[in-house]
């Protein structure tokens, strides 16, 4: 045990930066990862086969479209009071109450499997979107308190993996658990069938939680960690630290350019089986798969950037490199989506995802460096907010512009605002503060632990995707 008296004064040898192939490191991403995964799920499982459930409760698409965005209207009130524990209690109680409502919501849903049932069903999807606001902001708290300087933007992406697999399976799982059967007490075996694999994955999930989850290493991994716990309580203002963000011109942008950017990811995901369905009748299942196809390339754009980063530090270069190109892939798919070539979509869907999806940490972890010694739960926080409320203008606005004026007009909107994200993170500056207190003493951590150690969360992810897809075809056969 380090008996040094303040992180400041502790000689070098104190300050130990997490190997991502560590047990008890390992252990700790994947909780995370798993039960962000779920709750993911939950959030696009209803508009992944939107219009199923718009014919077994007798509402509008409109309506269902309205299930996905509840996720983002609870985020923006309850960042902030949500942020406050996070920085006041810790990790440990935020990810307690996360799962604990992930779960809650999962079982509620479950009372809804009749037509006239669909305020049950918005009531579990409200508490699966109250549990959102616990879990989405953590990816690089957990990051900077549990990774040194040289893994820390690695470990942000694997931790961000997990929301997107979520996603992905949200995209694959409903359609082939979900067939679109005339029959009213079939249909709504099936929708049972999802709901409770749903609920006991998530049941699961808390009870790992409540067992396996720490609050933080015995020793900070990082100099700039430990200068932050270094810092005496009443030195802290959580409003001041609010207002030093929002003073800050670079995170300004920022916020911006990420709530543009991941607002159109929010459109996209949640307008997806409307867009395919209109150009494909019949291709629910198809709908699925493009979406998953989208999410899982964006998994693999993240992982590259977050190695990327971790050994260059080009925090600037990387983030407008990768918006140009998402804007490039949008504009691409805009324009192949009517060809009527469905493995053409699956590629060019596929290239967007790569970068629009592999945005995402990146946007965390350049906002971590921007703020630094502010909490990074509040500046993640700040740009999901941004992206909830880029995310409610998108997807109502291309809603009606499809509408009305088809499917191309309405990619088209978002690949002007794509643009100007585009221009807007050009002006970010470069201002790296946390990199700037690593630089004087931050031990760097073995390169040749990091390959394995990747490939291991990896084949997590991997052991994740099939576990949930082999319970889907079982129950498949069952049916049958």
């Amino acid at each position: 045990r380090c008996l040094c008296p303040a992180p400041l004064a502790r000689p070098l040898h104190c300050v130990q930066p997490a190997v991502l192939s560590h047990p008890g490191v390992t252990a700790r991403n994947t909780q995370r990862t798993s039960y962000s995964l779920c709750n993911a799920f939950q959030w696009i499982q209803y508009g992944s086969i939107n219009n199923i459930f718009v014919r077994f409760y007798g509402v509008t698409t409109f309506t269902i479209d309205w299930l996905s965005m509840s996720y983002m209207i609870t985020y923006i009130p309850l960042l902030f009071p949500v942020a406050w524990l996070l920085d006041k209690r810790g990790l440990r109680p935020i990810a307690l109450v996360g799962s604990a409502l992930n779960g809650l919501g999962a079982w509620v849903k479950l009372g809804s499997l009749k037509p006239h049932l669909f305020p049950v069903t918005v009531l579990g999807q409200v508490i699966c979107s109250l549990a959102q606001v616990f879990i989405l902001g953590m990816p690089s708290r957990i990051a900077s308190v549990w990774f040194g300087s040289h893994e820390v933007s690695t470990a942000c992406s694997i931790a961000v993996f997990g929301n997107q697999l979520g996603i992905a399976l949200g995209f694959l799982v409903p359609p082939v658990l979900v067939p679109n059967v005339e029959d009213e007490e079939k249909l709504a075996y099936h929708i049972s069938i999802m709901f409770f694999m749903t609920a006991g994955v998530a049941t699961a999930l808390f009870i790992l939680v409540v067992i396996v989850f720490r609050e933080k290493p015995p020793h900070p991994p990082s100099r700039a960690q430990a200068l932050i716990q270094s810092r005496l309580p009443e030195e802290y203002s959580y409003v001041q630290s609010i207002l030093q963000l929002l003073r800050s011109t670079n995170f300004m942008l920022l916020m911006v350019t990420y709530g543009l950017n991941t607002g159109c990811f929010y459109s996209l995901s949640t307008l997806l089986n409307r867009m395919v369905i209109y150009h494909y009748p019949g291709e629910e299942v198809n709908a699925g798969r493009i979406g998953l196809t989208i999410v899982l390339s964006g998994m693999v754009g993240a992982l590259i950037s977050g190695i990327w980063l971790d050994r260059t530090k080009t925090y600037k270069q990387t983030t407008l490199v990768v918006y140009i190109m998402s804007l490039v892939g949008m504009v691409v798919y805009t324009f192949t989506l009517s060809l009527g070539h469905l493995w053409v979509v699956f590629v060019t869907a596929g290239v967007l995802g790569f970068f629009m999806t592999g945005y995402l940490p990146l946007g965390f972890e350049f906002a971590a460096e921007l703020t630094y010694p502010e909490s990074e739960g509040t500046s993640s926080g700040l740009l999901n907010v941004s992206a909830q409320i880029f995310g409610i203008a998108f997807t109502i606005s291309q809603g009606q512009i499809m509408d009305h004026f088809g499917t191309k007009a309405g990619n088209l909107f978002l690949c002007s605002f794509l643009f100007l994200g585009t221009i807007v993170t050009a002006f970010i500056k470069a201002d790296l503060r946390r990199q700037q207190a690593n630089l004087e003493s931050e031990q760097p951590v073995s390169e040749s632990a990091l390959i394995p150690s990747l490939l291991l969360l990896l084949a997590q992810g991997s052991t994740h995707l099939l576990s949930f897809l082999g319970m889907g075809m079982a129950l498949s056969e069952l049916q049958l």
